[in-house]
């Protein structure tokens, strides 16, 4: 590490990256890369890549932990909170502030015309993530066997994500004991760079963090469910998504189908279409994509206000389903950052997380067939046999325009190599257009 920097010049560059971290994942720890080791040089390629590896071990969007981890580098606790909290508030603006255009603005035609462009290059940029994800995770057959099964599991029988997340897990740590099938990883190799005393953490300090950011994460919700109810909007919203904050393994594309089908089938929060606007929301804006779950929350509390103005709940909504999200993510990092030599060295535990991977493929593929189904069909049946529900579109319900704008899109990411904003860009004007017509 490159001592010293300071907190405010930190605070600045935080800033700066929260502001900029547009593109998904990869094209935010890119960006962190550029200005934190290449211009910066405030932290060397071996740590970063050893933070970054410790980070894509835990729940949730492994960017804004990769910031949180390298602010507590710098500057501890209060590094890491700025760090952290910085990358996600840009975007909850932005996306607060689309929000309230959605709910307030959506059946104007223009809006509706965008939506149905963005809809559509959704579906190609969520199957570019499968195919990304893909080529690097599933590298035996033992990993494209979890994959496929995690697929049936979740679009066949519906079985919820936390016990595919399990099962696969499971079957990884199992599968590390025959060889070939599931890779656990190097162990026992020195980390280059590595400063062996951040492996050492004083006496209590996991117990004084649990109990911290333990509190700060789940005290909202108690307190809602004690006086509001369980059935109350906020009361589900609040336990809902604090699950959610401790299965999200593998980023935001791999739990979003689970939350898909809670939020439009379980509470009927949304309608699938919207679920898609939401993420094409999170697609434009800058932070964690995970942030689609605020839009979720916005527009789950505005119709279901009660005697609140519905912009002021929808606004506690959002507030309340961004906290549970991410506090969470401090706990993790604060709590074990100290202890990650140890992690990067547990072989089972490498393969297990392997397990997992794999299984966000299947998972993925889950989300691009229901998001596809939705967005292109009109109509769509349910097959049901042998305990299965299977959504089956009404092929004469085709929509022509989504599925000319999709193929846009296609060419757009796979051929030419556009970025997803500017693919975005085009589609949303090609679906405006299309309204006007």
């Amino acid at each position: 590490m490159k001592p010293p920097v300071g907190l405010a010049e930190a605070t600045i560059v935080w800033a700066r990256i929260g502001f900029l971290s547009f593109g998904g994942p990869a094209g935010q720890i890119a960006l962190m890369h550029r200005i934190l080791v290449e211009e910066k040089r405030w932290i060397d390629e071996p740590r970063f890549l050893h933070a970054l590896n410790f980070c894509m071990l835990l729940p949730g969007p492994e960017a804004q932990q990769l910031a949180t981890y390298v602010g507590w580098l710098m500057h501890r606790i209060r590094g890491g909170l700025i760090a952290g909290t910085l990358f996600v508030l840009p975007g909850f603006i932005v996306i607060l502030a689309l929000s309230f255009v959605y709910v307030a603005a959506g059946t104007i035609p223009v809006v509706q015309g965008v939506f149905v462009g963005l809809k559509s290059a959704v579906i190609i940029i969520v199957l570019q993530a499968v195919i990304r994800i893909g080529r690097r995770s599933l590298r035996s057959a033992a990993a494209v066997a979890i994959a496929v099964l995690a697929f049936l599991a979740m679009y066949v029988w519906h079985i919820p994500f936390p016990y595919v997340v399990a099962t696969a897990a499971g079957a990884g740590a199992l599968l590390v004991r025959v060889p070939g099938h599931m890779d656990g990883g190097p162990v026992g190799a020195e980390d280059v760079g590595a400063d062996h005393a951040y492996g050492r953490a004083a006496p209590g300090h996991v117990v004084r963090c649990t109990v911290v950011f333990g509190a700060l994460w789940l005290a909202p919700t108690i307190v809602l469910v004690a006086t509001a109810g369980p059935d109350n909007v906020f009361s589900n919203i609040g336990v809902f998504f604090s699950k959610m904050a401790v299965v999200t393994f593998g980023g935001a594309y791999a739990v979003l189908a689970y939350v898909s089908q809670q939020a439009v089938d379980t509470y009927g929060w949304l309608a699938p279409g919207e679920m898609i606007d939401g993420l094409a929301m999170a697609e434009t804006t800058p932070g964690p994509l995970i942030l689609v779950t605020q839009f979720v929350g916005f527009v789950a509390a505005w119709r279901n206000a009660g005697t609140l103005p519905p912009g002021l709940a929808g606004v506690l909504g959002a507030v309340l389903t961004t906290w549970v999200t991410f506090v969470p993510c401090f706990l993790w990092i604060f709590a074990g950052a100290p202890f990650v030599e140890r992690l990067r060295r547990n072989r089972m535990l490498s393969a297990a997380l392997s397990g997992v991977t794999a299984a966000i493929v299947g998972v993925i593929v889950n989300l691009a067939a229901w998001f596809s189904v939705h967005a292109l069909y009109e109509t769509v049946s349910v097959l049901r046999f042998a305990g299965a529900a299977v959504e089956v579109p009404v092929l004469a319900s085709l929509q022509i325009t989504p599925l000319l704008i999709a193929l846009v899109a296609a060419v757009l990411v796979f051929r030419l190599g556009a970025s997803i904003m500017s693919t975005l860009a085009v589609t949303g004007a090609l679906g405006a257009v299309s309204l006007l017509l």
